[in-house]
């Protein structure tokens, strides 16, 4: 049986690695974008070309529009959507070299290629940008590149499932955390809300009976929350399920290797990063 949630873990490590790996963030710099947060909004959002920030701010849901804007648009004044896009190419080609080289790799290019042409992209902005770029011709990048677009598919997938439950950008994150899901420190050191406007969120969710006084999530919440996440599996199941179990088993056996020598994702693996979320009285 494919297990969608699975299979995003396996393409989430490996796009993953575009956040710390010293070649990729020096290159952004040396073209000249400055500071995590303008290399991190530009880059995802560079597919698109030089959108308004509202525009980024929808696509990306959860981060604060006001973090969005101290980044956006002044990130195309320091640097063309298209140059940053061949700085981040050419990074993950030097950065990613000596890691990527066997047979696993061209695998699971394979894979990923069919999984992106079986893709529905109807709603996944993200994802339709980075599938609307070229294959790039090295196989450790060209991996990437799929992976990049079936990660951000999923991301698409999610945030479908966030609006028809209801909720807005702070409520997603508050939300995620009041059912242990997510640490604390999203809320505001991350994504950016104020604590003035996790506040609110908490009482708007609490008026919807989704968490208690304290902020955790009551049954209601917890049940909510769950179809959200079972909403999202649904969405982003079809790539899977035409690509079919062998081909989904042979990319998360290529992948594997590959993962367990990369740094941990603070998505998939932040109750080892973070300290226990505790909310409050």
């Amino acid at each position: 049986m494919i297990d969608a949630r699975q299979m995003w873990e396996s393409v989430e490590r490996y796009h993953q690695l575009t956040y710390w790996a010293p070649e990729v963030r020096d290159t952004a710099t040396d073209i000249g974008l400055r500071g995590f947060w303008m290399n991190y909004f530009a880059t995802r959002a560079a597919p698109l070309g030089a959108v308004p920030p509202p525009v980024v701010a929808s696509a990306f849901f959860y981060f604060a529009p006001r973090r969005v804007e101290r980044a956006i648009p002044d990130a195309w004044t320091f640097a063309r959507p298209a140059d940053i896009l061949e700085a981040r190419y050419r990074a993950l080609r030097r950065e990613l070299g000596p890691l990527c080289e066997g047979p696993e790799v061209r695998t699971a290019v394979e894979v990923v290629r069919r999984a992106v042409a079986e893709a529905n992209l109807m709603g996944r902005t993200l994802a339709a940008g980075w599938a609307g770029l070229p294959w790039p011709d090295s196989p450790h990048v060209a991996l990437w590149h799929g992976c990049t677009v079936l990660r951000e598919l999923r991301s698409g997938s999610h945030l479908i499932a966030l609006a028809a439950a209801g909720l807005d950008g702070c409520e997603a994150v508050v939300s995620q955390v009041a059912v242990d899901e997510a640490p604390y420190e999203w809320i505001e050191h991350e994504a950016g809300w104020s604590a003035d406007e996790a506040d609110a969120a908490r009482d708007r969710l609490r008026r919807r009976g989704w968490v208690d006084t304290r902020g955790w999530a009551t049954d209601i919440g917890r049940r909510e929350r769950q179809g959200i996440e079972e909403l999202t599996d649904r969405l982003d199941l079809q790539h899977w399920l035409a690509v079919g179990e062998d081909g989904c088993s042979s990319l998360r056996r290529a992948l594997a290797p590959l993962n367990e020598v990369l740094p941990r994702d603070d998505q998939i693996d932040w109750r080892q990063l973070y300290e226990p979320n505790d909310i409050g009285s």
